[in-house]
């Protein structure tokens, strides 16, 4: 578990990405404030599907590795202004199908309390990698 912290900085968004790519769902929600927020970059409402609080985010989370096993966010770049931040990355996965996805993405976040209170998805929508249509 990361030691308290003042100020996030870009070290620790690296730390955020490892453990996505270690599928540690303790581990992330430790960065994550009490009544922190998760926009994914898909869903029903114009903001993706929105989750609020520690339980619906930590839900939000397992859901990414339930929907793609093997996600991975690989080439992660990540800069801090003061409370707001951004980490940009490749992602990799495998849907249950067997359809592979391969794109960029990134996430805006507030700070708060050197904690992430608002991790903000996007990420490029492509036909799955091997389409012959795409």
């Amino acid at each position: 578990m990361p030691e308290m912290i003042e100020q996030v900085t870009g070290e620790v968004l690296q730390d955020f990405a490892d453990a996505w790519n270690r599928h540690d769902v303790d581990a992330l929600m430790s960065f994550m404030t009490d009544d922190c927020v998760f926009e994914a970059s898909a869903g029903p409402d114009v903001c993706g599907t929105r989750y609020v609080g520690r339980e619906a985010v930590r839900a939000g989370f397992a859901e990414v590795w339930a929907m793609f096993p093997d996600a991975h966010w690989g080439s992660a770049r990540h800069f801090v202004v003061g409370e707001r931040g951004v980490s940009e990355w490749t992602f990799t996965g495998t849907r249950a199908d067997g359809t592979r996805v391969e794109v960029h993405g990134c996430d805006l976040f507030i700070f708060r309390d050197g904690k992430i209170a608002l991790k903000n998805s996007y990420r490029k929508n492509r036909p799955p990698v091997g389409n012959p249509s795409g």
